[in-house]
C-alpha cells in the first residue's frame, strides 16, 4: 500500500554496503575524485552532467566545496571498500519530503565503478535508504533523452519509463528533451528482492563477473 505520509528529509549519513560505502562528500574525497574524473574518456562520461568537466585538482576542490554547501542536493562519494578509494559520486536532489518524492541524479561513476556490482550496490543502498529509512513514496530518475546509457541503467534497475518532457530544459545552448522514470514504494519490495539476489556473492565468479544478469535473477 502506498504511503501517504510525508517523508523524512534526508540528512548526511554513511550508507554501508558489502562492496561500497556512500559517504557524504568532503575534502577527503578530492584527490580520488580528481583521479576518477580525469580518465581518458572523461569528456564522454561528463557529456550529460551539469557544469564543466574538471581538469585540475582545484576544479574538484571547488566542486566539492559547492556540493557541501548546497541546500538543494545531498551529494555522496561512492567509495570502493576493497581499495578505500572514491571512484565516483551521486546525489539526492529535487527533494520534496512533504510529497514523499526524491530523485537520484548528478551521477558520475568512474571506470572502477560503472557497469560493475559496485554501481548496482550504490543504487541499491540509495533506493533502500529513500524508501525504508526516509519513507518516500516515489523515487525518480531523469536524464537527457539522448543519454542512452542512462536510460538503459534506469530500466535495468527497475524504473518504469513514464514519458518524454520535450524541450524541458536549455542545456549548454541546446534544447534538452528529458526522459522520466520512477519506482513507487509499492514496487520497491520486488525490486529490492531482485537486486539482493543479484548482489549476492554467490552470483559472481572469482573475478567478480556475474553469473546471471539482473533480469534473470
Amino acid at each position: 500500500m502506498t504511503n501517504l505520509h510525508p517523508a523524512r528529509p534526508p540528512v548526511p549519513q554513511l550508507l554501508e554496503g558489502r562492496y561500497v560505502r556512500l559517504e557524504p562528500v568532503g575534502p577527503q574525497h578530492v584527490d580520488d575524485l580528481f583521479v576518477a574524473s580525469t580518465v581518458p574518456d572523461a569528456a564522454e562520461r561528463f557529456a550529460y552532467l551539469p557544469g564543466n568537466r574538471p581538469t585540475t585538482r582545484a576544479d574538484v576542490e571547488d566542486w566539492v566545496r559547492s556540493a557541501m554547501s548546497s541546500r538543494d542536493a545531498l551529494v555522496y562519494a561512492v567509495v570502493d571498500k576493497a581499495t578505500g578509494k572514491a571512484g565516483g559520486r551521486q546525489q539526492l536532489m529535487r527533494m520534496e519530503p512533504e510529497q514523499g518524492v526524491i530523485e537520484l541524479g548528478g551521477i558520475y561513476w568512474g571506470p572502477g565503478i560503472a557497469r560493475t556490482r559496485l554501481a548496482t550496490e550504490a543504487f541499491y543502498l540509495t533506493a533502500r535508504h529513500i524508501f525504508e529509512d526516509l519513507g518516500n513514496r516515489r523515487f525518480e530518475w531523469k536524464c537527457n533523452d539522448r543519454n542512452e546509457p542512462s536510460k538503459r541503467a534506469a530500466l535495468r534497475f527497475g524504473f518504469t519509463y513514464e514519458g518524454l518532457f520535450r524541450q524541458h530544459m536549455i542545456v549548454r545552448g541546446e534544447n534538452r528533451d528529458t526522459a522520466w522514470f520512477s519506482i513507487l514504494d509499492s514496487e520497491w519490495p520486488d525490486r529490492k528482492a531482485r537486486l539482493e539476489r543479484w548482489l549476492d556473492p554467490a552470483n559472481f565468479d572469482a573475478d567478480g563477473v556475474q553469473k546471471a544478469g539482473l533480469g534473470a535473477v
